[in-house]
């Protein structure tokens, strides 16, 4: 006979499949918080964006509304990402993680990383002519580490400018207002690493060179 705790009901057995289903449904609410924070959107913003109400974007985040692809499809367009990003459904037989970039406003977009919840890893292009000047400074909760791989990057932060050039590095809290763009006329391609709650980057090791040189 079958305990409280067992696996078999009245229906019989549940599916390993319609396990695997309920997990995935029940994912998708914290990567739409997750995708949404790293962008620095509010639930308004979106609603906007999408013509969903904030209340069922709220419940979707939550998990409390089942996510439909009625809802799903605007979400997806809003964001700029693949349908499938926001399900995370991965190919049969294939445990490979695959990151797509995507396209926002002529910045192109490359994740590095899956760690959804945690620190968010991009590598970006910026095109010429794609500056953000008559955007405004924007806040949010995290933390923002910035490494300049080629070309030249404005960082606007707070009543500061400072032009980032290759091989040079930058990181604030997302609290201070700030804005970053192409500061030159060739296109510029850095890393940002983003924190949603506060999370800093923290070097764990150093050459023997630049230890010995702090020494001296």
């Amino acid at each position: 006979m079958e305990g409280v705790g067992g696996r078999h009901g009245r229906s019989g057995p549940v599916s390993t499949q319609d396990e695997d289903f309920e997990s995935v449904l029940t994912a998708v609410g914290p990567r739409l918080r997750a995708i949404r924070q790293q962008r620095g959107t509010t639930l308004a913003q979106l609603s906007e964006r999408t013509g969903i109400s904030v209340s069922t974007l709220s419940r979707l985040e939550s998990g409390g509304r089942r996510p439909t692809l009625e809802l799903l499809l605007p979400l997806a367009r809003a964001h700029g990402v693949a349908l499938d990003e926001l399900v995370d459904a991965p190919p049969t037989g294939d445990p490979r993680v695959r990151l797509r970039p995507f396209v926002r406003h002529g910045w192109t977009y490359l994740p590095l990383a899956r760690n959804l919840g945690g620190m968010q890893a991009y590598k970006m292009v910026v095109p010429a002519g794609g500056s953000r000047d008559n955007c405004e400074q924007r806040t949010h909760e995290g933390h923002e580490w910035l490494y300049v791989l080629s070309g030249e990057l404005l960082l606007k932060l707070g009543d500061h400018d400072v032009v980032l050039k290759a091989g040079e590095a930058a990181e604030f809290d997302t609290r201070t207002p700030h804005l970053f763009t192409n500061a030159g006329s060739t296109p510029v391609e850095f890393l940002s690493l983003f924190g949603p709650q506060g999370e800093r980057v923290h070097v764990r090791a150093r050459t023997a060179n630049s230890a010995s040189s702090q020494e001296d």
